[in-house]
């Protein structure tokens, strides 16, 4: 077969969102949106790539974004630029760049991103895929975190997310890294003879890495490794000690793990994760933590920060079968037996979509059976007949396509009726 003649498709590792699901997928953006308004937070838009620098410094040569993942080119203009692998370093670069920190502290902002990463294509992970989040910057007080993991926590929870669980963690401050991070690499060094290559040079970099390694020789070596949360500075521990309280006092259920390793280096302090026991082996659907640093780390003053983002596809996926996305699609469906009456019918069906009525009608010539079947299938709520004695009595038979009941409603009422 030509060129010509293949078949199109996606590139490998992305996909198309069709419209059941992004019928989902706007009531999943639709509840952050409403969340996030509650919660004081103010929408900001960043390009689409950066300067690879701003996740060079800001996310961390040590993670696998960086090292792997990112999708960098160079333009005409001889720059290195990434396509955004994650949110948070663009959101925290902007207001860096815009001064935000004159502003009232904490700023509160939110974003809905497309992200692009090069990673091995899978259920739930796509080479582009959607993200909403939310940053607030400016203010180090413990009882933020607990507020912006129940700000996630609600969003999940009035989605019906099935089988969500939460992990807490610590990633500890500067005064409790240090000392751990030699510790944890005196352990490793007596275990050398089961870490490959990279694994020694995550050992190198960062040690933490390791405890989100998927190799499994690694794994059984991280079991018996001390743990960061055993090893917190008074400061760190008491930061902890607030979180967890607040999460208690608000009933957010927890785990506290000591293993929770986020994919980004820019964390400390607190550090969670929400999963959906629904996805398998992706089960993450959202997280994020502290990242007291990384505003310095971009050319700020130094200032604190707490945040999160979330899949909108891993939300869909964990959700879909659930009842997602099964409401009426159309407040009615217009059908007109007679063709003679057809520019009435399209008279009528405009007036019903400018009083907000979702509104769709036959354009194929159907029979009347035929446009029974086709209201079903677009999930009409009701079916407005019109037909020749309907249309000599000024009036249109309304059919209710779950009952089966009719009415006849006069047609200057007929919107309000539908409505009702």
């Amino acid at each position: 077969m030509s060129e010509a003649g293949r078949r199109a498709s996606a590139p490998r590792g992305t996909r198309d969102v069709l419209p059941a699901e992004a019928r989902v997928r706007e009531r999943v953006i639709d509840a952050a949106r409403d969340a996030f308004a509650r919660y004081g937070y103010g929408e900001i838009v960043t390009p689409t790539f950066e300067e690879t620098e701003v996740f060079v410094r800001g996310v961390g040569t040590s993670t696998d974004v960086v090292r792997k993942e990112m999708y960098t080119f160079e333009d005409r203009g001889g720059r290195s630029l990434t396509l955004r692998p994650e949110g948070t370093a663009p959101v925290v670069r902007a207001f860096v760049q815009h001064g935000m920190h004159k502003l009232p502290l904490p700023v509160k902002l939110w974003y809905l991103a497309p992200m692009f990463r090069y990673e091995a294509p899978q259920s739930g992970r796509y080479r582009e895929h959607w993200q909403f989040g939310a940053e607030a910057i400016g203010s180090d007080d413990p009882l933020l975190d607990a507020e912006v993991i129940a700000l996630l926590d609600g969003i999940l929870r009035g989605l019906d997310v099935p089988g969500l669980s939460l992990r807490v963690g610590s990633m500890g401050d500067a005064e409790s890294r240090g000392p751990y991070r030699d510790l944890l690499v005196r352990y490793l060094e007596d275990h050398l003879d089961a870490l490959d290559e990279d694994a020694r040079a995550r050992m190198r970099d960062n040690p933490l890495r390791l405890f989100d390694t998927k190799d499994p020789r690694v794994a059984e070596v991280m079991r018996g490794a001390p743990t960061l949360l055993d090893h917190l500075s008074p400061a760190a521990e008491a930061h902890r000690a607030a979180v967890l309280g607040a999460l208690d006092r608000l009933g957010i259920a927890y785990e506290e793990d000591p293993t929770l390793v986020r994919g980004f280096d820019y964390y400390t302090m607190t550090v969670f994760e929400f999963a959906s026991d629904r996805l398998g082996a992706q089960s993450a659907v959202g997280g994020g933590g502290r990242y007291d640093g990384l505003v310095e780390a971009l050319g700020g003053p130094p200032t604190p920060g707490v945040g999160f983002g979330a899949g909108v596809e891993r939300i869909v996926l964990a959700i879909a079968g659930e009842g997602a996305g099964e409401e009426a699609l159309l407040d009615c469906y217009l059908a007109v037996p007679d063709p003679a009456l057809r520019l009435e019918a399209l008279a009528l069906v405009e007036r019903l979509r400018a009083a907000g009525l979702r509104c769709e009608w036959d354009l194929r010539g159907r029979s009347m059976k035929g446009m029974m079947r086709h209201a079903a299938s677009l999930g009409a709520r009701s079916a407005v007949i019109l037909g020749p004695r309907e249309h000599e009595a000024g009036v249109a038979t309304v059919r209710d396509m779950q009952s089966g009941e009719q009415r006849e409603v006069p047609l200057g009422e007929l919107a309000g009726a539908l409505r009702a």
